[in-house]
């Protein structure tokens, strides 16, 4: 049984860890948020200490490694700004860290983690959980066949991802870019990293469009051709998935052909921590990639409806 200290306990994903933690048999010692929203930690691990203040939390895990009652792993599940203190934090704490995604908000981040990886010989590893989905692997399986046959072809995808929220989402920490990276890497970055772990690399990266409640542009990959939209807006919507009473609409289509993957969601997270405690964690290679897929996305300047952009960004250009 691994000890586990838990950062960002009253977040949204939180509870996935907990879950995971738990059913791999392992046990939550320390629980650190701001917030004191956590009653949630009852239905897990009701004997966690809880800390609101980062200070005494620091001292608590410290105290525990001076007993020989060492954190073996640190999951982080705080606002993305955060992730590459925490990371460090763990590292320098003498446990592994877990993080949720982004891992980080810039590629040089990534060069200084590693720095601290091989100073204090311990792990990052990041829930890239989209590269667990059955669905996702099997068509991963399937490209890497027909590129076997054939190295140079080339697909065609539309990834289209609007999750709506309301307006609570732009007075906190998720609604600032400078603490979320803005849409792309908020609700994104699970989505370009199984596209370039699947059809290759990035070569070319565009932005068409890029407000406050939705993002859009092309990608070009090794072997593949990608245009994208990202909204948190219920309005761009389709109506046929309004009248379903649904508020969000996820689809992926390669060469014309829909890749189902709506569900199988619940247990990636307990995947994941399985396969990290085998040792075959995503680290800091896999995330590096998306990573500096986002991070371009921020900087880039938006063209406008040009070249080859997603259909849907004409919702928004004509409000």
């Amino acid at each position: 049984m691994k000890n586990f200290a838990l950062i960002g306990a009253a977040g949204y994903i939180a509870p996935r860890h907990m879950k995971a933690i738990k059913e791999t048999n392992n046990n939550l010692v320390a629980a650190m948020d701001r917030c004191d929203s956590v009653g949630i930690i009852d239905s897990y691990f009701p004997d966690a200490d809880f800390f609101t203040e980062f200070e005494r939390f620091d001292r608590y895990v410290d105290k525990l490694r001076r007993k020989g009652e060492q954190i073996d792993y640190v999951s982080i599940c705080s606002p993305n700004y955060l992730h590459d203190a925490h990371i460090r934090w763990a590292l320098r704490s003498g446990a592994d860290a877990i993080c949720e995604k982004p891992l980080v908000l810039n590629p040089w981040n990534i060069d200084g983690l590693e720095e601290i990886e091989k100073e204090s010989g311990k792990k990052v590893y990041n829930i890239l959980q989209l590269r667990l989905h059955p669905s996702i692997i099997a068509l991963k399986e399937k490209v890497q066949k027909e590129l076997q046959e054939n190295p140079n072809k080339i697909y065609n995808i539309d990834l289209t991802y609007l999750t709506s929220r309301g307006h609570w989402y732009f007075v906190s920490w998720k609604g600032d870019e400078s603490k979320s990276g803005g849409i792309a890497t908020n609700i994104g970055i699970h989505f370009y990293d199984m596209l370039s772990w699947i059809f290759g690399e990035i070569e070319e990266n565009i932005v068409h469009i890029k407000t406050p409640y939705a993002n859009a542009g092309y990608m070009k990959l090794k072997n593949a051709n990608v245009r994208w939209f990202l909204s948190v807006k219920y309005d761009y919507i389709p109506e046929e998935i309004k009248q379903k009473g649904q508020r969000t609409f996820r689809s992926i289509t390669v060469n014309g052909e829909e890749i189902e993957f709506s569900g199988g969601f619940t247990d990636l997270h307990t995947k994941s921590y399985e396969e990290i405690l085998k040792g075959n964690g995503f680290g800091l290679k896999e995330a590096r990639n998306s990573i500096e897929i986002v991070s371009t996305i921020r900087h880039l300047k938006p063209i406008g409806l040009r070249g080859e952009y997603h259909p849907f960004c004409k919702k928004v250009i004509n409000e």
